[in-house]
């Protein structure tokens, strides 16, 4: 799939490592992988993102990576802090807003975040790239994932709506 993360890493300017990451916590580069919540595909997708990101097929790994990717940027740019997007993607924004926007005390969503810096630092090496620098506002009991240097984009910007049963949506707005 580096084809699907380079194209998707270049447009949305997220490292291609970080998506690797991901991917291998998410679904160990499986692309018909299923979780129990119902997440789907390489990046697992909820079915209600994936609807709001375009996808048609959760287990095309072209559509899945783009989406993933995509939302992973979205995360990235509203919590301006790569623990908190990370732990966005796992256990859902509403999760990170209720604790105060930090990581969730979530045993699951907290050793998310400690694997996929992990195998982030770890493809960075192998890569022969220079460590990315921790974030060092969090409190020491909670995971790290490294910092991402981003680069600057226009792209539509995405807001975030509830609907009448209380869930989160995103939609893309034209500024």
């Amino acid at each position: 799939y580096a084809a699907h993360i380079e194209d998707a890493a270049r447009t949305y300017g997220v490292d291609p490592a970080l998506i690797r990451a991901v991917i291998s916590a998410e679904s160990g580069h499986n692309p018909y992988a299923r979780s129990r919540a119902g997440a789907l595909g390489l990046m697992q997708l909820m079915p209600s993102t994936a609807r709001e990101f375009g996808v048609r097929d959760s287990f095309d790994p072209q559509q899945n990576i783009e989406a993933g990717v995509k939302y992973l940027k979205y995360l990235k740019d509203l919590y301006q802090d790569d623990r908190l997007a990370l732990a966005a993607y796992n256990a859902g924004p509403t999760a990170v807003q209720k604790y105060g926007k930090t990581v969730p005390p979530y045993p699951e969503t907290r050793d998310y975040v400690q694997r996929v810096g992990e195998r982030y630092e770890d493809a960075r090496k192998a890569a022969g790239i220079a460590p990315a620098v921790a974030l060092e506002s969090a409190p020491s009991e909670t995971p790290q994932a490294p910092a991402v240097v981003m680069t600057e984009e226009k792209h539509p910007r995405l807001e975030q709506y509830l609907d009448e049963y209380g869930r989160l949506h995103l939609r893309t707005v034209a500024d």
